[in-house]
């Protein structure tokens, strides 16, 4: 079986274009725990290779390439000729997904900001809308059909409450779903999204704390912990073991807690 690998960064280098596929060089740290004996590797040179149509996907360019931050997604290869891969490896990429820049974060949340205030500058309008209104109804005559356009005009209100009748019973649901969930739990993850990075992969649990939390998970229905995931990457920074459970007991959700990006 081949190992899956996963990158995040930027491309170090220019976009290269082939006939069904681009290629473009990345770098990121190598593993932290080194044999003895030896020096921690610092950085790790990779060069990866796309295939035309995912990439074009993407909306990426040959500029935005070298500034967006991306995800990438799959196993190394020893196949490619050493003028097509100046890298130490070469990653053949099964999904490349590119992630949200602080920059683009920063700007919605000004943007949010400034709406509130556009709204209260709107509001000294107000007044004079219903001084106007209120001597339109001293001039008309009081009769039945003004009364039932009064009648009219309350109706538009009840679905405005039954929304936030909804919106507060879900909050409430949730909140209980996550009390039966283990301490600490900030939400609830789907199992399928969860990305494993290649380090976890290469380590093996110790099998006895395992089974203990296994038949935790069979006593009462839940994990004894949260695991930790990034919050945008879905990336898994803590937890492999409960992990690694989640998915022999074939759990749909996982009780997670977020930590996020730097």
């Amino acid at each position: 079986m081949p190992h899956k690998i996963t990158l995040t960064g930027s491309a170090t280098g220019p976009l290269r274009e082939y006939d069904r596929y681009v290629a473009f060089d990345m770098r990121e740290k190598g593993s932290p725990s080194a044999p003895k004996g030896l020096k921690k590797s610092t950085f790790i040179s990779y060069t990866v290779f796309v295939a035309k149509k995912a990439f074009n996907k993407t909306g990426l360019t040959k500029k935005s390439i070298m500034h967006e931050k991306i995800l990438i997604q799959g196993e190394p290869t020893l196949d490619i000729p050493i003028d097509e891969c100046p890298g130490e490896v070469g990653v053949i990429c099964f999904q490349i997904t590119v992630l949200p820049n602080k920059n683009d974060k920063e700007k919605n949340q000004s943007e949010e900001k400034k709406e509130p205030k556009q709204e209260a500058s709107a509001s000294p309008e107000a007044p004079q809308n219903t001084e106007s209104k209120k001597q339109k109804e001293t001039q008309a005559p009081v009769s039945q059909p003004v009364a039932k356009e009064e009648k009219k005009e309350i109706k538009p209100i009840q679905p405005e409450v039954q929304q936030a009748t909804t919106e507060e019973k879900k909050a409430e649901e949730k909140k209980t779903t996550l009390s039966n969930q283990p301490k600490g739990t900030q939400d609830l993850l789907n199992f399928d999204d969860i990305i494993v990075p290649e380090e976890f992969l290469k380590t093996r649990p110790n099998p006895e704390k395992t089974q203990k939390v296994i038949d935790f998970v069979k006593r009462t229905g839940r994990l004894d912990e949260p695991l930790t995931i990034e919050k945008e990457s879905k990336i898994l920074k803590d937890g492999y073991r409960r992990y690694v459970v989640a998915k022999t007991v074939k759990m749909d959700q996982v009780p997670v807690v977020y930590e996020y990006q730097k």
